[in-house]
């Protein structure tokens, strides 16, 4: 076989092995991770992949990214109990599935240099978030929602990441997460599903004049436990099997709005963002929903 020959086939089967990590269909381990293995309806867009997020060879939550908007569309998890403590020196990795320069299915620190690698085009790289003095950093899945260390590492990964605008991230949303985390570690017996997303409007970030990177209009969060304590008091009792808040990314938000997961769903329906057949868990995580049979 001709060389050229032999490289052009390297590169097609490089391409294969990425796209078969982050096309629609999900592994069944990766599906785990929502809830009755089913991700949230009326969000599809030809923009959009589904990441299964990677770190030291084990599957730890999903993602669903726009490789236009670079951003997130939603990170989907569950919950881990915890103290809430935060990871410490964790650099910031990029997502190798959304580049063919790379044969590693797992996220990976950022290298040195990097403007050559093919990072850019399909995902946001540290440059676009270093100028962008009006938002930082903010993660879908936060680390104080994970226990172990593993876990809770695999969270800095631009592709979990949006631009929030800093009163937001770190004084509402993190109250937010903050109490979200005490109430399920209180309240839930067994496993909690969450998915955080986003809206956008149009509005970016841009590096060189380009654009490079959505910014969120809102910020929104729903969780479901269908087994918890039914002893709760009332005060939380009713925020149970499931519940979800939302908030504007803006500097004039003083609070995020607690809603149940169907009016969540009613919201951002009106947002147009998401279709009108638009739901986060099955069956609005109302009732258990009956096992799929084999």
């Amino acid at each position: 076989m001709a060389a050229w020959a032999q490289t052009a086939f390297l590169l097609f089967s490089i391409m294969l092995a990425v796209i078969g990590k982050v096309e629609k269909e999900l592994s069944p381990e990766c599906k785990e991770f929502l809830y009755m293995g089913t991700p949230p309806r009326g969000l599809e867009h030809h923009s959009v992949q589904f990441i299964c997020q990677y770190y030291n060879k084990k599957p730890r939550y999903v993602t669903l990214y726009n490789t236009v908007d670079h951003i997130p569309i939603y990170s989907a998890y569950i919950f881990k109990r915890s103290e809430g403590e935060k990871c410490m020196d964790v650099p910031w990795m990029y997502e190798p599935q959304l580049s063919t320069s790379s044969e590693t299915d797992e996220m990976q620190p950022f290298p040195r240099s990097y403007v050559h690698m093919n990072f850019e085009d399909a995902q946001a790289v540290l440059d676009d978030y270093t100028n962008a003095i009006l938002y930082e950093r903010g993660t879908l899945n936060p680390d104080e929602h994970q226990n172990e260390p593993d876990d809770k590492a695999a969270t800095y990964t631009l592709t979990n990441v949006v631009p929030v605008v800093p009163e937001v991230n770190n004084l509402i949303w993190d109250k937010q997460e903050h109490m979200i985390r005490k109430r399920l570690n209180n309240y839930c017996r067994g496993t909690a599903h969450i998915v955080t997303g986003v809206t956008t409007s149009g509005k970016m970030i841009r590096r060189e004049n380009m654009n490079r990177i959505a910014v969120p209009t809102y910020l929104w969060s729903a969780y479901c436990c269908v087994d918890y304590d039914h002893n709760t008091p009332f005060m939380n009792r009713y925020k149970f099997p499931s519940f979800a808040y939302y908030g504007l990314n803006e500097d004039e938000n003083n609070d995020m709005v607690e809603v149940s997961v169907q009016k969540l769903e009613e919201f951002l329906k009106k947002t147009e963002f998401v279709s009108q057949n638009f739901q986060i868990f099955v069956g609005d995580c109302s009732i258990q929903a009956p096992e799929k049979t084999a």
